[in-house]
């Protein structure tokens, strides 16, 4: 039975199967959170909202960019894609978002690769910095679970299924 008859044969029924034909490169996402509860419930969000992409959780900016740059205990990923998007908290420790965001943007390499900030913080200094450094876009972590979900489909609908990354991007692998 292909995907497309199971997905006719669970019509009417309760089940909540989703059979996502798989992608020809399904990329990663790779999110930086030093909050072990939120990346939880980002993780679970993602799930909810039926997202494919793989996640990959650093627990602090210098971990966003050891593992860009395959350095590290990231040494062995060189033939790995980068990831397609990059969620970045703010208030992380030993390299905080904005400083990894400057570092990324500055990056000829990185800089393509979309980052979003995912942070608490809603102070128009903190929005206006991230996006002088070229943030593409800030989002407010929701206090509420159902509005964190509602949030993660936003990034799905817009990120991850209307945009187009750019040749540099999609095809960029860390050598």
């Amino acid at each position: 039975m292909n995907p497309t008859e199971k997905r006719d044969s669970l019509k009417g029924t309760n089940n909540k199967i989703a059979i996502t034909p798989p992608k020809k490169d399904l990329r990663h996402i790779l999110v930086a959170d030093d909050d072990p509860d939120d990346l939880f419930l980002i993780r679970k969000a993602f799930q909810e909202n039926e997202i494919p992409n793989p996640l990959i959780c650093a627990r602090d900016g210098e971990a966003v960019l050891q593992y860009l740059r395959r350095e590290g205990v990231f040494a062995g990923l060189s033939r790995v894609p980068l990831p397609s998007l990059i969620l970045l908290d703010l208030n992380m420790p030993r390299r905080n978002g904005h400083e990894t965001l400057r570092a990324l943007k500055n990056d000829p390499v990185f800089k393509f690769i979309p980052a979003i900030v995912l942070s608490t913080s809603t102070s128009e200094e903190d929005v206006s910095k991230a996006y002088q450094l070229g943030a593409n876009s800030y989002i407010v972590k929701p206090n509420s679970y159902d509005k964190l979900v509602a949030a993660v489909k936003t990034i799905r609908d817009f990120w991850l299924q209307a945009t187009q990354l750019p040749a540099a991007c999609e095809n960029q692998r860390i050598s």
